[in-house]
């Protein structure tokens, strides 16, 4: 009687990263979850719309026209929503064909497998870190200008900006001297932190508060 034949060491790799979560165990584990839908439509619109609007669109949006884009920027805004309504079909389906919670990580994990979810995982885990120290930052920027005006109170540049800046006109980053430390940015992050840990719940309400 023959042998099982040995199979290389590299398929039995590419198996184990190719392979797939069944879709049964999938919707079971989000059964058996401790985790429940707490949010509403209206809350995930709010959600949504405070996503959109970051940290300085109203600003920014003045100086591109004003510097770069001209009456362009219009344009721009139109194809930037039809993506993004593209994006909202694509994200409809994979909610509809893989209905738990897990964004593309868990449609990924499920239909391509683990090596490409492992890599979509740590992709989105990127972007939210980039996109909140962006937003700390725009934040840090407010909190000075706040204090300055109502209070009077005048921050040092040492503690309220990074050590290292992008400077535009030469593409390049550059030190900024006589700067330490962004504490401001810090005090924003932990305070959003805070209220995370606090609950889902909670934050939606913080973000209604300030979308309207």
């Amino acid at each position: 009687m023959d042998s099982d034949p040995v199979v290389p060491w590299w398929k039995r790799l590419f198996f184990r990263l190719a392979a797939r979560k069944p879709m049964a165990a999938i919707l079971r584990e989000s059964e058996q979850s401790q985790m429940h839908r707490t949010l509403g439509c209206l809350q995930l619109i709010c959600i949504s719309i405070g996503a959109i609007i970051g940290a300085g669109i109203f600003v920014l949006t003045g100086v591109a026209a004003a510097e770069n884009a001209g009456p362009a920027v219009i344009v721009s805004f139109l194809i930037a929503g039809f993506v993004s309504g593209l994006s909202a079909l694509s994200y409809s389906e994979f909610s509809t064909m893989v209905p738990i919670s897990g964004s593309a990580f868990s449609y990924t994990y499920a239909s391509m497998g683990e090596l490409l979810a492992w890599i979509v995982g740590w992709d989105l885990t990127l972007e939210y870190v980039v996109g909140a120290a962006t937003v700390c930052v725009s934040w840090s920027s407010y909190v000075v200008t706040f204090f300055s005006d109502a209070f009077n109170v005048q921050f040092t540049k040492k503690t309220t900006q990074a050590p290292v800046l992008w400077n535009n006109d030469r593409l390049a980053f550059e030190v900024n001297h006589g700067s330490y430390i962004n504490i401001p940015a810090i005090f924003v992050a932990l305070m959003v932190t805070t209220l995370l840990i606090l609950g889902i719940k909670q934050s939606a309400i913080v973000n209604q508060v300030i979308v309207a």
